[in-house]
């Protein structure tokens, strides 16, 4: 029987199996080094491989980006990270006007495979800066891949396939799932695939749709649902905001003719808008129904106990499918 780890166990491994794999690959970041991290992520790492591979940097995001885009020029494999998610704008001018572009820049001649790994969201009653949900905002930069795992499983293969891959990558790790739950991780390397949803569950009345934290209650709804009121949710989880696989999303509603979309972020100008947009360019006389949507809401992610407020429950998408399945 796999170990069963929690997210952020998963990351470490993969972290681990990626540097023993590869030796270009190196770590940058503030305290990830000798403290092993502001969530421990990059624990026994410094110890195994030493100052010159787990690298502490100034706090100076700009910096981190700016060094580590050098690096992968250079020919290495750097996995920044970056200690809260709000703090990466700080570096975004980097992240824009340089790693995205380099390609174009070059015409193919150059490629910049560095990954940005970085906590986000809220519901660790955390202060400013340190909860927001900007995977729309990352992901509108073309250039970029966005990815997002939902438990550990997913964070160790995806984080592997982020650490290989050719292109940037910002990896998002949703806080509120570090040590939400442990989850059976094979010892054996697993690598995911970039630009491809996974169908959690399949159903035929309705598509649910996430990613992130917001699978746990879209997962606890999609469960009441079935119990309580027999109907059978598809419930997708994106896991890759760019490149996005609208195509398992629009065949999922082109035959279930109903849709809901759960993100924790803000509503407007969001991932749910770029999906619902989607889902009416190309399925739109498939529906039978307006496509829902349970998000947060347009707002600065409020502090402490009106995160509860904020955030998508179990209620609120129980209510929305209901909606759905009225219309």
């Amino acid at each position: 029987m796999a170990p069963k780890l929690t997210m952020v166990e998963a990351i470490n491994l993969a972290l681990r199996q990626e540097m023993e794999r590869d030796d270009q690959v190196v770590l940058l970041g503030e305290d990830i080094g000798v403290n092993e991290g502001v969530f421990r992520v990059t624990a026994g790492l410094h110890k195994t491989f030493g100052a010159e591979r787990v690298i502490d940097t100034p706090l100076a995001e700009s910096g981190i980006v700016g060094t580590a885009i050098g690096m992968a020029l250079a020919g290495l494999r750097p996995v920044a990270e970056i200690q809260f998610a709000g703090f990466v704008f700080l570096g975004f001018g980097q992240l824009e006007g340089h790693a995205a572009r380099y390609r174009s820049r070059t015409l193919g001649q150059w490629t910049v495979p560095l990954v940005l790994r970085m906590p986000y969201g809220a519901g660790v009653r955390a202060h400013e800066h340190h909860s927001e949900s900007r995977e729309a905002t990352l992901a509108g930069v073309p250039g970029l891949k966005v990815v997002i795992p939902s438990g550990p499983r997913s964070a160790r293969a995806l984080l592997a396939a982020a650490i290989r891959d050719p292109d940037p990558v910002i990896f998002m790790e949703p806080t509120q799932l570090y040590r939400a739950f442990r989850e059976e991780v094979p010892e054996e390397p697993e690598l995911g695939v970039i630009g491809r949803a996974h169908v959690e569950r399949t159903g035929s009345d309705l598509t649910l749709v996430s990613w992130g934290a917001m699978m746990l209650p879209s997962r606890r709804a999609a469960d009441a649902l079935a119990r309580d009121q027999g109907v059978q949710v598809e419930l997708i989880d994106v896991q890759s905001v760019a490149p996005l696989d609208a195509a398992t999303i629009l065949e999922s509603v082109s035959r279930t003719g109903r849709c809901v979309i759960v993100q924790e972020a803000a509503r407007s100008f969001s991932l749910a808008s770029e999906i619902v947009a989607r889902i009416n360019d190309q399925v739109l006389l498939q529906l039978e129904a307006p496509v829902q949507r349970v998000t947060g809401y347009d707002v600065v992610t409020p502090f402490f106990q009106r995160e509860r407020l904020y955030m998508p429950n179990e209620a609120r998408i129980i209510a929305a499918v209901g909606q759905a399945l009225a219309d």
